[in-house]
């Protein structure tokens, strides 16, 4: 087992509980759907699992890092080595060229082989825009960049939060085939929050939070 969720609970002050007792489980390797409404805990169980917050209840668990005992380093050492971040804003570094984007995250992490960044550029279809910077980039191309930076790092988990929510179908469709193929390369696990049925459907596992519950 790769990521253990053990009865997890978060309330920020003055709300009420955002998720309530929550279990998840992935195996290195699988692929998971978090569905639910608007409110519902998806984004906070994510942040919790990528270690940017921290939770009141139970225990998070990743290989062999149990969460309650890291310290702030510990959490910050775990996002550059294990666990890596795909968002709906793609964050991008605007200064750095895509060549230098996809680098970025892999060279934090010691991991920024020449060959590896060469093969991710190819698979992503980005090897006449490596020389451009992310304002020159429709929104699809900026997401398949984000995409590469995160597999960049060959992490053991890759967390994705609605990451094609600002894309159309077409582009959608483009960049969510990219990412599952190069997520089964990679080996990595998939956590990924989505509004959409067809999208859910693609991953192996899927669990829907209402209310900050599983149901």
């Amino acid at each position: 087992m790769l990521l253990s969720v053990d009865r997890i609970s978060k309330t920020y002050p003055g709300s009420r509980p955002v998720l309530q007792n929550v279990s998840i489980t992935l195996g290195q390797g699988d692929t998971l759907a978090l569905t639910g409404e608007s409110g519902s805990g998806k984004s906070t169980l994510l942040n919790l699992v990528a270690a940017l917050d921290e939770f009141d209840e139970g225990e998070i668990t990743l290989g062999t890092k149990t969460y309650s005992m890291l310290n702030d380093a510990g959490r910050a050492e775990l996002r550059r080595k294990q666990v890596a971040l795909v968002f709906q804003q793609f964050n991008l570094i605007p200064s750095l060229t895509v060549k230098q984007n996809l680098s970025f995250h892999a060279r934090l992490g010691n991991k920024n082989g020449p060959e590896w960044i060469a093969h991710l550029t190819e698979r992503l279809g980005l090897e006449a825009l490596v020389s451009r910077y992310p304002e020159q980039l429709s929104g699809g191309q900026q997401q398949r960049v984000a995409i590469g930076r995160a597999l960049a790092l060959k992490p053991a988990l890759l967390l994705a939060d609605e990451p094609t929510g600002n894309l159309d179908d077409t582009a959608s469709n483009a960049v969510m085939t990219l990412m599952l193929d190069l997520v089964r390369e990679t080996g990595a696990a998939l956590l990924l929050v989505t509004h959409s049925n067809a999208i859910a459907a693609q991953l192996d596992h899927r669990i829907h939070l209402a209310g900050g519950r599983i149901t």
